[in-house]
């Protein structure tokens, strides 16, 4: 009987591969830093190649200490989302470099769209906003950029895909063209309402619909791993988009469960059950997940700087030595200190979308000194949580919904507890800190294993949830409320 779910983690940073058991407790990991490529002012990209080369190494690296593929049930994917590849279906070989998604190289386009009075169309069918971040205006660019792959893909020569598709095409030899129902929805040509690819968009943005994946459940046969890669074939049985694999990971199986993860930038998912809320407040709509054929819906907010704005503390502000050190400082520093640090560095994301807002700190006085400003870092991210989670929550009461009533947290910024409490005291709810801090890898994990009977149903799933520490809200709520409004004061200042 197999030991374990193989879980490939392919994110922006590095890529990494984990054994996850029986128990969602992960064994053993690998990982392997990725290659930032920066063309020009605004664009990013990826070695598609290097990427698959880097997953097939770490995943033959978990495989040790007498491991072998034998004991390996299924493989799970989750990935980065939105970044785009486009490779040749006879070859396998890509025709440019990935493109990120936080290549910000198709903004004029989008800019004219949202002129010609297209957005709603988009936002409608998609539930998504007209941005650079997402893939479709990126595959638009390479079809119109790379020589001679338009004339490719009106013939179906070529592949559209994100990484999961990628990384799929190669574990299967190049048998299957797939994605997953979550990494669809964040294309710009996947219409979440009829779980289809949708002409008008794909008119609209100049893709041939021959170069498109198929779209499965995030449970599905996805194919199946070449024998002489890992040692056997594996199957592939589960694949969502990370922040969705994360919401998998954390269980948040019902409406109104909601969990925020603190990487580079911050994601927040809540769990909008079978209703598709069309939001009000500029948030994402998006596919939850798709199992058995049924479609669980959410809403998103992303925040551009969260783990970031330690490592500005660090790396260019030279205020802490190492990240851990953020903790100590924050708890030291004066309390009544009113700086205030809106960390609009590279624009503010939801729900604002001002991309050309700027950083800046305010509310200094003679006594601001580092530990205040490290603080007020911190409590940058926990006041645009409340952004987020007031927002989402306007937008559930909107459509008949239960409010989040907590936060579960993951990523690495929760290990800092005074972070934790700090972020419980804004958003004046618990904020729930799992026993296993690994949710998006484990997501994929209980996505390939549910469909293989590695685990069980759902409700399995979510039985398997700990909560290794609750963070109470302990400030009074007249505090909260001033601090609170001061934070939206000075937001205002740096978008006007």
């Amino acid at each position: 009987m197999a030991d374990y779910i193989l879980s490939i983690d392919q994110g922006t940073t590095s890529t990494r591969a984990l054994l996850f058991d029986r128990s969602g407790s992960p064994m053993r990991v690998r990982q392997k830093e990725l290659r930032q490529i920066f063309p020009k002012d605004g664009w990013v990209e990826h070695d598609a190649e290097e990427i698959w080369a880097a997953t097939l190494e770490v995943c033959r690296g978990v495989l040790t200490a007498g491991t072998t593929a034998q004991n390996i049930a299924a493989i799970g994917i989750t990935n980065q989302r939105e970044t785009t590849v486009l490779w040749d279906r006879a070859t396998g070989k890509p025709v440019h470099n990935a493109i990120v998604w936080q290549d910000r190289r198709t903004a004029a386009f989008c800019a004219k769209l949202k002129e010609e009075g297209k957005e709603a169309t988009f936002q409608t069918k998609t539930g998504l906003l007209l941005d650079p971040y997402f893939s479709g205006t990126k595959l638009r660019w390479l079809l119109d950029n790379v020589e001679g792959a338009r004339a490719k893909a009106e013939k179906g020569e070529l592949c559209f895909g994100t990484i999961d598709s990628w990384l799929i095409y190669n574990l299967t030899g190049g048998k299957r063209h797939v994605t997953d129902a979550t990494n669809a929805s964040r294309t710009l040509l996947f219409n979440i309402e009829t779980n289809e690819w949708d002409d008008e968009l794909l008119k609209l943005l100049d893709v041939p619909r021959a170069i498109l994946p198929e779209v499965l459940d995030c449970c599905a046969d996805f194919g199946t791993a070449e024998r002489d890669l890992l040692g056997a074939a594996i199957p592939v049985a589960g694949v969502a988009g990370d922040q969705q694999a994360a919401t998998v990971g954390q269980a948040c199986f019902e409406p109104g469960l909601m969990k925020s993860t603190y990487g580079t930038g911050c994601f927040a998912v809540v769990n909008t059950g079978k209703q598709r809320v069309e939001s009000r407040n500029r948030l994402l709509g998006t596919i939850a997940y798709r199992i058995g054929g049924e479609t669980t819906y959410a809403l998103e907010g992303s925040i551009f700087m969260a783990g970031a704005i330690v490592q500005w503390l660090r790396d260019e502000m030279k205020l802490i030595d190492s990240s851990e050190e953020s903790e100590a400082m924050a708890r030291d520093a004066n309390p009544h200190s009113h700086a205030v640090l809106v960390p609009a560095f590279t624009g503010l994301g939801a729900p604002y979308w001002e991309p050309d807002a700027r950083a800046a700190l305010f509310g200094m006085t003679r006594d601001t000194g580092a530990k205040e400003v490290v603080r007020a870092a911190l409590e940058s991210v926990s006041y645009q949580t409340r952004d987020l989670m007031d927002a989402m929550g306007a937008d559930m009461k909107a459509a008949g919904l239960v409010s989040p009533q907590a936060l579960r947290v993951d990523g690495g910024m929760v290990a800092n507890n005074w972070f934790a409490q700090n972020l419980a005291d804004i958003l004046a709810r618990p904020v729930e800190r799992p026993e296993i801090t690994e949710t998006t890898a484990l997501g994929a994990a209980y996505l390939a294993g549910m469909h293989v009977g590695f685990y069980g149903d759902m409700n399995d799933v979510a039985s398997h949830w700990r909560c290794e520490r609750a963070f109470e809200p302990e400030m009074a709520e007249t505090e909260r409320a001033e601090r609170y409004a001061r934070w939206q004061g000075y937001v205002k200042r740096v978008i006007g």
